[in-house]
């Protein structure tokens, strides 16, 4: 059954005919792919995903980042940190490296029908990088019915000689849906604050939902409603699957990633208030939990046990991944204490000792090569 609903959905791409086209969106070269559930946009000038939501509702979690007009390249709700999350080394800065890397700072390129041999709900989009010399190739699908969609992303060494390099999701969410009441749970375990000194920045040491402020007071990271800023702060994944869940239910809203551990070992968090209201909430999960230049994750290597850059020989490749989803959810959602994948189900499951409530989204088989946890 499970191969039979592939073929019909490759089916469904072809006979779409039309190669994947650009779209106006805001002034902004796009693409849009939507299906009866969902609506994605993608951005040409950055690559950012900067609105995914339900097309019966204008509610948008990525609702973060100026969506300025023209062609410019501009970072927006979800966008991509790579060859570097964080700062360059001062001498990388004036020759031109930006903070991030360069992958929000260059205008992508969306590959036509006749390159993808696909249209309609899938959508391949590419970008080079001159200053760090890779190229990433991105393959986007939204599945046929329900409101998921899967990213895998490529990233190929051009240079002559090898390097290493990170590559950080930098998902932000924004008001409305981000509000006191928004929750954020994840399944990261060990963290640390990115204050730390040199040579262990890891200490002191805390553990999810715990963090400490700018002020070195404890908080926790699950709700806004403490009235201090805590300081950038990661957490180590310990299990083969990695998620990470924001959920309102005033908002009647879901909105989350899962990806496999091997690919993205680290969550990092962040969160900024405008007076004194929660503006700005990072849900970024990536190869790297240090937030330095190169030379310091050099010396460093890693933490609990987890290294701190990857290392690609020259024209070698690699290829990372990962989904994201929304639900809708019954106003008393308490949050998610556990998430799985169960055979064409993405299964989640609610924060509560008591009588806790599964919500379901099908995933359309997209999620096969994942580890099933049961």
């Amino acid at each position: 059954m499970k191969v039979i609903r592939l073929i019909l959905i490759l089916m469904l791409f072809i006979s779409m005919g039309e190669s994947i086209a650009e779209e106006q969106i805001q002034g902004r070269r796009s693409i849009v792919l939507d299906n009866e559930k969902a609506r994605l946009i993608l951005d040409i000038a950055g690559g950012s995903i900067p609105e995914f939501r339900f097309v019966d509702s204008d509610l948008n979690p990525l609702n973060w980042g100026r969506r300025n007009a023209g062609d410019q390249p501009s970072s927006m709700g979800h966008f991509l940190c790579c060859d570097r999350w964080g700062p360059p080394s001062d001498s990388e800065g004036k020759n031109g490296m930006p903070y991030h890397g360069e992958a929000s700072k260059v205008v992508w390129r969306a590959l036509k029908d006749e390159e993808t041999k696909q249209a309609g709900f899938h959508a391949q989009m590419t970008a080079d990088l001159p200053l760090a010399g890779l190229t990433i190739d991105r393959s986007v699908t939204l599945a046929t019915s329900s409101a998921l969609f899967f990213v895998s992303e490529t990233i190929i060494n051009k240079n002559k000689l090898g390097r290493i390099f990170n590559i950080v999701q930098h998902p932000t969410i924004g008001p409305p849906f981000l509000d006191e009441n928004c929750v954020v749970d994840t399944n990261g375990s060990r963290g640390f604050s990115q204050d730390g000194l040199m040579p262990n920045p890891e200490e002191p040491e805390f553990i999810w939902p715990s963090a400490i402020t700018k002020k070195g007071h404890r908080i926790s990271m699950r709700r806004m409603r403490d009235i201090e800023e805590p300081s950038v702060t990661s957490f180590a994944i310990d299990e083969d699957l990695g998620w990470a869940v924001a959920s309102n239910g005033k908002m009647g809203l879901l909105f989350g990633y899962v990806w496999k551990q091997s690919d993205y070992p680290w969550f990092n968090h962040w969160w900024k208030l405008k007076d004194g209201k929660p503006y700005a909430r990072g849900l970024e999960f990536g190869s790297t939990g240090l937030h330095q230049p190169f030379s310091v994750l050099a010396r460093k290597r890693e933490i609990f046990g987890r290294q701190l850059f990857e290392h690609l020989d020259a024209d070698e490749e690699t290829t990372k991944s990962y989904a994201c989803f929304l639900a809708k959810i019954p106003k008393d959602f308490t949050g998610v204490g556990k998430l799985s994948i169960e055979g064409d189900l993405l299964v989640i499951i609610e924060r509560t000792e008591k009588h806790p409530r599964k919500i379901k989204i099908e995933t359309d088989g997209l999620l096969d090569h994942y580890i099933k946890v049961y």
